[in-house]
């Protein structure tokens, strides 16, 4: 795989240099700072997809780096919400819990399958993450929404399900997939 260092893949690596500076934030009990970084790691994250798609930039090393950033953010959603926002979501533990297990079961797989991380980027995934990551935005910006958190629940449930189902199908490693109808047809 070649290293590609272009300005989508230097979007993606901010954000992963951004963890550790947030999880201090955490640490710290600054909720407003961690709010803030946050919220720019997730408009970053919308930032170099469409600018590696607008300008053609796309590259196998980007696609790792940007899966690998992505597992950083939802680490960091945990995080700021087992630091900050127990209160809101206590009473939804058991399905925040599920959600959590399918999206580590959906990222440890491939590991252990693979030796890697995945970055399929599928429709779903892509679509998910939106939800996911406006859901994010809202709780720590604005609050607790219930039924936007059932939303965001069922775009990620959908999501890892086909995840986990291309996992199983696909002999090697592969990025940039469309979905399973895509790949059941052989058009990706």
């Amino acid at each position: 795989m070649k290293v590609v260092w272009n300005l989508p893949n230097l979007i993606s690596l901010y954000r992963l240099l951004m963890f550790p500076v947030l999880v201090l934030f955490a640490y710290q009990g600054w909720e407003s700072l961690f709010t803030w970084f946050f919220c720019i790691n997730l408009v970053t994250d919308i930032l170099d997809g469409f600018i590696a798609r607008r300008f053609n930039l796309e590259t196998e090393f980007g696609a790792r780096l940007d899966s690998l950033a992505d597992v950083g953010t939802y680490i960091l959603s945990f995080t700021g919400i087992f630091v900050f926002k127990q209160a809101d979501l206590a009473p939804y533990y058991p399905s925040l819990f599920t959600f959590m297990a399918l999206f580590v079961l959906c990222e440890t797989l491939p590991l252990v399958r693979y030796g890697r991380f995945p970055s399929f980027h599928l429709y779903s995934w892509k679509i998910g993450g939106y939800i996911q990551g406006t859901w994010f935005f809202t709780l720590f910006a604005f609050g607790f929404w219930t039924p936007f958190y059932f939303v965001m629940l069922a775009s990620g449930y959908i999501a890892f399900t086909e995840h986990l189902i291309l996992q199983f199908l696909l002999k090697e490693p592969r990025s940039n997939l469309k979905g399973l109808y895509w790949v059941l047809k052989g058009k990706t």
